[in-house]
């Protein structure tokens, strides 16, 4: 198996990147009463001794478990925190050192926080936007218009924040974060709380961004759908520690090689047995066999199915990403390692 936290074969050097980050760590010092009148110093390691790069117009899934780090790692980046030891360059700047002009070329939307003001008809939100970001007023238009169209704004935009639905909050708050065109978008939770409709409009409109205007994006979600359907990357970090960093392919192939067939036969039967394959349900006339991506080809299989069964319908069925990022938080990097075939 590949090293999990090699730099993926899809990485750019670090003159093209959009964010570069060495040796990354953070810690915090934490007391402890000890008695009445004790109390003892503690070091804790937020974040320790990450690196990665990612390059211009990546879009990028940052994931973990409550309490990994993802919050601290991403406050480093956008110059909240500063780090305790490392280098990190986002847009080609010292975040911590250079917060306000970094500002101008990064747009950060939190899910469950609002850069809106509240009481304010959005509109009034996106004006004060472009005196706080100095964008010319003809600029501030043409982009206006366009995230408008792309985000169907028309109907809510002269509403007061405080009295728009959920989905229509995050697509302003998208909005103002866009605004000032950023070279880098960090986006923490968009889809917290929408429904399926806005969950899928939001999506759509990133990959749109993204191909549009190469915007960089980064991710962080407790929800892998977001993940999986606009990333095509993961970086994976656990107890402060950057455990994984590849493609969600590569995360499926190293962690939970088999996939299942699902064959439709034109009536009930007994369980099909073929080489490489093996029936582990089966429901009436529908089967599933469950089968190594390595060991045999997805086209072999079915042809091997079709030569002892009548089959009248088949998909085949990947791992749920979800539940292998799940066994991987639960056992660590070596332990959601499968056994050799």
């Amino acid at each position: 198996m590949s090293n999990p936290t090699s730099t993926p074969s899809h990485s750019t050097t670090d003159a093209a990147a959009a964010i570069d980050v060495a040796n990354l760590s953070k810690r915090f010092t934490v007391y402890e009463k000890r008695g009445a009148l004790r109390r003892t110093r503690t070091e804790v390691a937020a974040v320790d001794d990450i690196s990665f790069t990612i390059g211009q117009g990546e879009m990028v899934g940052y994931v973990g478990p409550n309490g990994a780090g993802k919050s601290t790692t991403i406050k480093m980046l956008t110059g909240i925190l500063t780090p305790s030891a490392g280098t990190v360059r986002v847009a080609g700047r010292s975040p911590a050192a250079q917060r306000v002009d970094l500002a101008r070329d990064i747009g950060v939307v939190f899910g469950q926080r609002s850069q809106l003001w509240w009481d304010l008809p959005l509109l009034d939100s996106f004006d004060l936007h472009r005196h706080l970001y100095r964008v010319d007023a003809r600029t501030h238009a043409q982009r206006l218009q366009e995230l408008r169209e792309l985000l169907d704004l028309g109907d809510f935009e002269r509403t007061p924040v405080r009295q728009l639905s959920l989905g229509q909050r995050m697509r302003a708050e998208l909005t103002f974060a866009l605004l000032h065109a950023p070279r880098v978008l960090f986006l923490d939770e968009p889809t917290i709380g929408l429904d399926v409709v806005s969950k899928v409009a939001v999506r759509e409109f990133l990959g749109t961004l993204n191909r549009r205007h190469g915007t960089t994006v980064i991710l962080t979600t407790h929800d892998l759908d977001d993940i999986e359907r606009l990333c095509d990357r993961l970086l994976i970090i656990d107890h402060g520690h950057l455990i994984y960093d590849g493609g969600l392919e590569q995360l499926r192939t190293d962690f939970e090689p088999h996939r299942t067939l699902v064959v439709d036969l034109a009536t009930s039967a007994e369980p099909i047995v073929v080489d490489d394959a093996e029936v582990v349900r089966v429901d009436g006339p529908r089967q599933w066999l469950r089968f190594h991506r390595v060991a045999v080809s997805a086209s072999t299989l079915i042809a091997r199915v079709a030569e002892c069964a009548d089959i009248v319908d088949l998909t085949i069925e990947e791992p749920d990403i979800e539940l292998v990022v799940a066994r991987i938080y639960h056992d660590g990097i070596g332990g959601s390692q499968p056994p050799p075939n």
